[in-house]
C-alpha cells in the first residue's frame, strides 16, 4: 500500500525541532535543550494548518546540512507578522535543519507536503494560532503584561522619560488598539508600540516619549519574550470577537508601599529638575498615595 500523508503520525526529527504530519497540519514541536534558540523554547509547539502554507523548500544548509522550510502565507501567522521580516535566519521557526545525508527522505516529506497544498497569495485571517496570554516581560523603562484583552505599561523609575512619569502608567483595551509595531532589540533602537485607534498622527515619533511604547536595552526586551507579546496583542487586536475587559481601579491590586514611596521620590527629583510642574507634581503624588 503507498505511502500517503493522510496517516498521522509520521515524524521527522531534525536540529532543534522535530515536525509531525498530520492530515490536515504539521504539529511542530521545539526542543528545549541548551542550544534552541530561545525563541523555539519559548513557542513549544505550534500547528500549522496546511491552508496556512503555500509552499515547501529544501535548500543545501551550513557544515553538512540541508534545510527543509515551510513557506507560509502572508498574513497566515501572527508572529511572522509582527517579525516584519526581522527575524534572524537562526530564529525562522518555519525551518528544520537536518543532516544531509538525510536529504532523500527530507525531499520525499517535501513531496509529500507540496501534493497537498492548494492555497496561495495572502490569507485573509490568521489561521496560525498567537502565543498563550497572559505573557509579560521588561523592557528598559517598564514591565509590559498582556492577559488577553488589555495591554498594560508600568514604568520603572530608572528608565522611563520624564513624558511617561508624566502620563503615568498606562493602560490599553484591545478594542482601543489598531495593530502593533515591533522593532527588534537585536537591532538599534528597538522597541514595542501600540497603535491606537484614535491616535492618528498624534503619537510622538520617538518611542521613548510615547506612552503606548515601551523600548529595549541591553537585556531588556529579548526577542523570545517581546515578540511572542506582540504577536499575541496583534492576533487580539485582530479578532473581532475580542472584548474589552476595563478594570476598576478599586479592583487592582495594592502597591508595594516601598514601592511607592520610591516612585514619589523619583517624581520629586523631576520636580525639582523643571521637568514637572506644580500642579503635575501634586495630581501625580495624589495619585501614587491613592493605590496604597
Amino acid at each position: 500500500m503507498p505511502h500517503t500523508m493522510s496517516r498521522m503520525g509520521d515524524v521527522l526529527a531534525g536540529f532543534h525541532a522535530a515536525w509531525e504530519f498530520e492530515s490536515d497540519s504539521v504539529l511542530i514541536r521545539y526542543e528545549r535543550g541548551i542550544r534552541t534558540p530561545k525563541l523555539f523554547q519559548t513557542l513549544g509547539e505550534r500547528r500549522v494548518p496546511l491552508e496556512a502554507i503555500a509552499g515547501v523548500t529544501l535548500t543545501p544548509g551550513k557544515r553538512g546540512t540541508v534545510v527543509l522550510r515551510l513557506e507560509p502565507r502572508p498574513g497566515a501567522d501572527p508572529l511572522l507578522e509582527a517579525a516584519a521580516g526581522q527575524l534572524k535566519e537562526g530564529g525562522d521557526p518555519y525551518r528544520l535543519v537536518l543532516p544531509a545525508e538525510r536529504d532523500a527522505l527530507a525531499e520525499y516529506y517535501a513531496d509529500e507536503l507540496r501534493a497537498q497544498l492548494t492555497q496561495t497569495g495572502p490569507a485573509e485571517e490568521f489561521l496560525v494560532g498567537a502565543p498563550e496570554v497572559p505573557l509579560q516581560f521588561k523592557a528598559y523603562d517598564a514591565k509590559a503584561s498582556f492577559d488577553g484583552s488589555v495591554v498594560r505599561f508600568r514604568w520603572f523609575w530608572t528608565g522611563a522619560s520624564s513624558a511617561k512619569w508624566k502620563a503615568g502608567d498606562q493602560s490599553f483595551p484591545v478594542a482601543e488598539l489598531s495593530g502593533v509595531e515591533w522593532r527588534s532589540p537585536e537591532v538599534f533602537e528597538g522597541h514595542l508600540r501600540l497603535l491606537r485607534r484614535d491616535a492618528g498622527d498624534a503619537q510622538p515619533a520617538q518611542a521613548d516619549q510615547d506612552p503606548a511604547a515601551v523600548v529595549f536595552g541591553l537585556g531588556y526586551g529579548p526577542v523570545h519574550e517581546s515578540l511572542p507579546f506582540a504577536a499575541a496583542v496583534l492576533a487580539a487586536v485582530r479578532d473581532r470577537s475580542a472584548t474589552p475587559a476595563v478594570v476598576p481601579a478599586a479592583a487592582a491590586p495594592r502597591r508595594d508601599p516601598a514601592d511607592i514611596a520610591e516612585r514619589i521620590r523619583h517624581l520629586g527629583e523631576l520636580h525639582q529638575a523643571g521637568l514637572v510642574t506644580d500642579e503635575e507634581f501634586s495630581v501625580k503624588k495624589a495619585e501614587l498615595l491613592a493605590e496604597l
